[in-house]
Formats: C-alpha cells, sequence, structure tokens
C-alpha cells in the first residue's frame, strides 16, 4: 500500500523505481519531520511509491549512456525553441551573468537556438549541463505534451501506483504536470493533496494552454485550470530561481486554492532533494497523510 505516489521529472530515463525511491524516500522524510517529527517516525520507506515513466523516453534496443541520440539546432520544433527561450528568459532575470534575449535578435532560425543554448550553458542554473542533455530534455516536455498515446502511457504508470490508501501525490517538474492530469481524469481516487515541485504547469501557451482538461474561461474571462480530481488541498512549492519554474504563483491560473510557497533551494534550485526537504513541503505531505491536518 502506497501512501504517498512520486511522480519524477525530466531526465531520469537510465534510473528505475527503487533507484528513484532511494533517492526521494529519505529527503521526503527529513522535510516532514522539519514539520511533524510524528509523522516521519511512521512513514516507512514502503509508504513511499515512486512512479517510473523515464523507460518510455528511452530510445529501445541500445544504451542511451553515452551514446544518446546527439541533436543538432535543426532537430529543435517550434515547441522546444519557445520553451528554450523561456527559459532563457528566466535564466537571465536571475543570473547576471547571462545575457538578456532581448538584447539578441531572435530570428526564427537555428541560430537562435544556439545563442540560446550558449546562454543556457554559461547560467548557474544550467552549469555542467550539456547542450545536447538540454535538447534531450526539452524534447521530453514537448513529446508529453503532443503525443497522446504516450501522455497516455506515463499516466497509466501513476494509475498502477495508486492504490485504495494514496493520501498524497508528489510532482516534481515534468512530473507535476502528469500528476496534475492523472488526478484530474480520476476524480474517484482517495488521494487528498496534490504538491508540485518545481512545476511549469503555469507556462503558458505550452503547458498551461495544452493540460487536458483544457482551461476553461472564468467568470472574468480569462482561463483557468480545473482544480486536480478529489484532491482536498493544492501545495505548490518553487524556488525563487527555478527556471523550469516560470510562473512560481499559480493561483491566477488555478484558483486561490492553491497554496504556493517560494523556498530556497540554494545553487540547485530545480532539483528534487532540496525541494523534499523543505519544510513547506514536508508540512504539505504531512498535511494530507494526517486527515483534518492543516498546514
Amino acid at each position: 500500500m502506497a501512501r504517498v505516489a512520486c511522480v519524477h521529472g525530466i531526465g531520469q530515463q537510465r534510473k528505475g523505481e527503487e533507484v528513484l525511491r532511494a533517492e526521494w524516500a529519505l529527503a521526503l522524510r527529513d522535510g516532514i519531520r522539519r514539520s511533524d517529527t510524528a509523522v516521519a517516525s511512521v512513514l516507512r520507506d514502503e509508504d513511499i511509491r515512486c512512479v517510473f515513466y523515464g523507460d518510455l523516453f528511452r530510445a529501445p534496443g541500445r544504451l542511451l549512456d553515452p551514446a544518446d541520440p546527439w541533436l543538432a539546432a535543426e532537430d529543435v520544433t517550434e515547441f522546444d525553441r519557445e520553451l528554450l527561450v523561456a527559459w532563457w528568459r528566466a535564466a537571465a532575470e536571475s543570473d547576471p551573468r547571462v545575457v538578456h534575449p532581448d538584447a539578441r535578435t531572435l530570428a526564427r532560425t537555428s541560430g537562435s537556438v544556439q545563442a540560446a543554448l550558449r546562454a543556457l550553458s554559461g547560467s548557474a542554473f544550467f552549469a555542467g549541463l550539456a547542450q545536447r542533455v538540454m535538447l534531450l530534455d526539452l524534447q521530453q516536455v514537448r513529446r508529453y505534451m503532443s503525443d497522446s498515446e504516450l501522455r497516455q502511457a506515463v499516466q497509466d504508470r501513476v494509475v498502477a501506483a495508486v492504490d485504495e490508501g494514496t493520501q498524497v501525490m508528489v510532482g516534481h517538474s515534468l512530473g507535476s504536470v502528469v500528476a496534475y492530469e492523472t488526478l484530474c481524469a480520476h476524480p474517484e481516487w482517495p488521494v487528498r493533496a496534490l504538491v508540485t515541485l518545481g512545476s511549469p504547469l503555469g507556462i503558458r501557451n505550452l503547458i498551461f494552454d495544452r493540460l487536458v482538461p483544457a482551461p476553461v474561461a472564468g467568470e472574468s474571462g480569462k482561463l483557468v485550470g480545473a482544480w486536480p480530481g478529489g484532491a482536498q488541498v493544492w501545495t505548490n512549492v518553487a524556488d525563487a530561481g527555478d527556471v523550469v519554474a516560470l510562473a512560481k504563483d499559480l493561483r491566477p491560473l488555478f484558483g486561490p486554492k492553491v497554496a504556493c510557497y517560494l523556498v530556497d533551494n540554494g545553487s540547485h534550485a530545480h532539483a528534487v532533494q532540496p525541494y523534499l526537504t523543505a519544510a513547506e513541503t514536508g508540512a504539505a505531505i504531512a498535511a494530507g497523510l494526517v486527515p483534518g491536518r492543516r498546514q
């Protein structure tokens, strides 16, 4: 029985369920301990289940490491280019070493892609990340958002991990989109709390406007995203310097019920471990595990 279901983000295709649980479980319990030592002491490894879907992005028949497909700028689609430039803009706003994209001519050519890759590879956020890895990560986001069969296959992994005892779902990065959409599709689930970490759900056009179910016009005429199924509470946690989580505050897009927190992850703004060890994350998870508990 899994009390907490965790959904990973992009770039995890060489791992697996057990590797991810080893990486997530200790940090998750440490975060809970910051807010509720009693809950942390009784939450066992077997209560935490990590949904793994990374293999769906791993080419069959051969190992991808170290022989990842070599991607060049001309292999990037318009979706990839727009997301890459959005990351570039966010990185420039938080890192003075990164030249702002508005300072360049962003023609819709492979040159602008190369400029964005060069700028990001020199940023603190993407330091040490090879350009081809960035492109592969971009493609995972685009493929999930545009390939309905792949999207369903990923969500099926979440369905298989949830049972009658699942109380909390935690989604990191692209995994927050997966968790959100799957909860929307299954309002009958017993999941009480959704916790999203470093989420790109607030990226207009590329993510938010392509969600399933699609956002609908609210009373003001602005698009509003659906509430995630039967969840009683939704907590979104973002680092101010997290480039992937472009919109830190999700309330304008999903309504005032979303509890949004800013945390400080240090130099690893998007890494899942510092998100999990944050007291705000721990409190949100603990609240979902204890009926009637408020954050």
